[in-house]
């Protein structure tokens, strides 16, 4: 399993205390589900709907910014994407888990994890109702320290308020942390977290955006994050 680095040799002098994963892209491929709830919303108000591939870049920054994106850009409207919004809340309630699925090598990945001295937390920016029941019904194996979705009054990624909020909680400085995300946004919340931006290139984005929004280890298989901690 190769490991694409930047030129700063990955984890020289780094030790690992704690990874902090993403979500959606980066553990669990939750791709299609929401690609099918929106397209439902869309398809209901009589705009047009979208090809999953679409729906990498749509996702990401929260739900908000989700129904922003899929709409067209002349109907971007405050009260169209609240009427997205509320309406992508109900489509997603009622398919959240028919196709999601965890990725290839999430599970081994997790397995290893386990059996180290290094504690494992989830930040998402999926609403935390979602995030909490996603975790439970797809990662209830493995133990996870701290699980946290966007909450109302909380910036989303990429401020670092949660992941802080999360580092102070495991009594756990950021700069030990390992943050593993798929987005520039993970990437810039690692960066503004002071903790290790670590890029999962088998999710929703490219290498390019990774890369040029800071991540300094590109990981191109879950197991690969093996052969980096320290």
């Amino acid at each position: 399993m190769a490991v694409a680095k930047k030129e700063t040799g990955g984890l020289m002098n780094f030790q690992t205390r704690a990874i902090l994963f993403d979500l959606d892209g980066t553990l669990l491929d939750t791709l299609d589900d929401l690609t099918d709830s929106m397209n439902a919303v869309l398809t209901s108000l009589d705009f047009p709907s979208h090809p999953a591939n679409s729906y990498k870049y749509f996702v990401g920054d929260g739900i908000g910014t989700l129904a922003r994106r899929a709409l067209p850009k002349d109907k971007q409207t405050p009260e169209t994407v609240k009427q997205c919004v509320e309406g992508m809340l109900k489509e997603y309630e009622q398919r959240w888990d028919h196709k999601t699925k965890l990725y290839e090598g999430v599970a081994p990945l997790l397995d290893e994890l386990a059996k180290k001295d290094i504690q494992i937390a989830i930040f998402s920016n999926k609403p935390d109702p979602f995030t909490q029941k996603t975790v439970k019904r797809f990662l209830s194996g493995w133990q996870f320290s701290y699980v946290a979705g966007a909450l109302p009054g909380v910036p989303k990624k990429p401020d670092p308020t949660g992941a802080l909020a999360i580092a102070h909680h495991l009594k756990i400085p950021p700069q030990g942390f390992l943050y593993v995300g798929d987005t520039n946004t993970d990437m810039l919340t690692a960066l503004a977290a002071d903790m290790y931006p670590v890029a999962a290139l088998w999710g929703f984005r490219s290498k390019n955006e990774l890369h040029d929004a800071g991540a300094k280890i590109l990981l191109e298989h879950p197991l690969d994050l093996m052969h980096n901690i320290i």
